[in-house]
């Protein structure tokens, strides 16, 4: 009876935080409003601490019902090596070095299209880093596309629609860039070793429609956007050249922050190395985005704590559906919930077809881009980007609005192809 009950305020307390998740943006409004209360109001608008902030709700509210000792057991139970690691990717490839070496590598290509160079760049940031968040995993793909792009499209003067368009086309490409390789998106993580899924099984199943659906969509949003796309990208004539040493450091820092992803004390040691490494050279360093990058992680890690309240009622969902209405249930699912939690949820399903493994998986990360929960990396790419917008915030139904049309298209590569 008290494990019912248990569950039963964790649902409710994970439907309050989806709420609030959707409301945050009233709260940066009322913010205006109220300057009197302006600091309160910032608070609950920031959609990063909102699941932090219930999760701490639910730990509170178990520990008056069940005891200290059961709210303890079941907090530590949880895994928060993802959490952890966003964090520590979001932090390194953001760094000046890793920044400034892939927009001079991606800038070099532009260069040689003969189109506008601005256009090509923000091209490129929308189509080819989030398929090489297939290498580097895609909260880093996510990191470095939302910082090459702000700049160009995430500003003043664009229309907030094209805006909330263009985000809506970086959460799906990159929810799906990822698909190519058995390690880079955390939605097929969950499930590679269980299935047996390699690289070569999801390149040649899964990645190359996801290719597509990421360059269709990218292509049809800056054809939208070519207008408002000019070369307004600062430049800190101050600031010292990195030398190519220092960015190579900060590549391998970033390599092995990657290759290390499932051994959280490692990588933690790694990142602790490199913080001395940023400080040893200072001068080529900017701030690194460390506040980002914790918000980010204590969201996370909020959303691995309610999250883990669901499994009563999502996986007999999961279980009961036919492969087609699998894909569709997987896809509306992961809106409201964090996809990499879905696919886990599905690979505890004992004598899974394969048609149907292929539809929860193509599900799972086609609807990946419709709100800030549903994919890992959304909300490192919300801290980055919403100053850009109006209030800034990043409202939940410009954002479900502006990723309709390229879930659309990756719904269709991934059913008829």
């Amino acid at each position: 009876m008290q494990t019912d009950l248990i569950h039963t305020l964790g649902a409710v307390l994970f439907g309050i935080a989806l709420l609030h998740t959707f409301g945050a943006k009233y709260f940066e409004v009322l913010a205006h409003r109220h300057p009197s209360h302006a600091g309160l109001l910032h608070l609950l608008g920031e959609v990063e601490v909102v699941f932090g902030f219930w999760a701490l709700v639910l730990v509170l509210t178990m520990a008056f019902v069940s005891g200290s000792e059961q709210a303890v057991a079941y907090t530590e139970s949880r895994h928060y090596t993802e959490p952890l690691f966003v964090f520590v990717v979001m932090v390194v490839a953001a760094s000046r070095p890793v920044l400034e070496a892939v927009q001079r590598v991606l800038s070099g290509v532009a260069r040689c299209v003969p189109l506008p160079t601005p256009v090509v760049q923000v091209w490129l940031g929308l189509a080819v880093v989030p398929l090489v968040g297939s290498l580097v995993t895609e909260p880093a793909a996510m990191t470095l596309a939302a910082l090459m792009l702000a700049p160009r499209i995430f500003r003043p003067g664009i229309p907030e629609r094209l805006k909330y368009m263009a985000l809506g086309v970086l959460f799906v490409n990159v929810s799906i860039g990822g698909t190519l390789t058995a390690f880079a998106a955390p939605p097929v993580l969950m499930v590679a070793k269980t299935w047996n899924w390699d690289s070569a099984h999801l390149a040649s199943t899964l990645g190359w429609k996801a290719a597509l659906a990421v360059l269709i969509n990218a292509t049809a949003v800056v054809a939208l956007l070519r207008a408002h796309i000019t070369d307004t990208a600062p430049t800190d004539s101050s600031a010292q050249p990195v030398p190519w040493v220092v960015s190579l450091v900060h590549l391998a820092f970033l390599g092995g922050v990657v290759s290390l992803a499932h051994h959280p004390v490692l990588f933690m040691g790694l990142f602790l190395f490199f913080l001395g490494y940023t400080q040893a050279y200072a001068r080529f360093q900017s701030p690194l985005i460390l506040k980002e990058g914790l918000l980010v992680g204590f969201f996370l890690a909020g959303l691995v704590v309610l999250g883990g309240m669901q499994q009563w009622w999502l996986q007999p969902i999961v279980s009961s559906l036919q492969p087609t209405a699998l894909f569709f249930g997987a896809t509306a699912l992961t809106a409201i919930t964090d996809n990499a939690a879905l696919t886990y949820l599905g690979s505890l399903i004992e004598g899974i077809s394969e048609s149907a493994k292929y539809m929860l998986v193509a599900g799972a990360v086609a609807g990946g881009g419709l709100t800030v929960i549903a994919n890992a990396p959304n909300p490192a790419g919300a801290a980055l980007l919403k100053p850009g917008f109006n209030d800034g915030s990043i409202g939940a139904g410009g954002l479900f609005l502006g990723a309709l049309a390229p879930t659309a298209v990756a719904i269709a590569c991934f059913l008829l192809l």
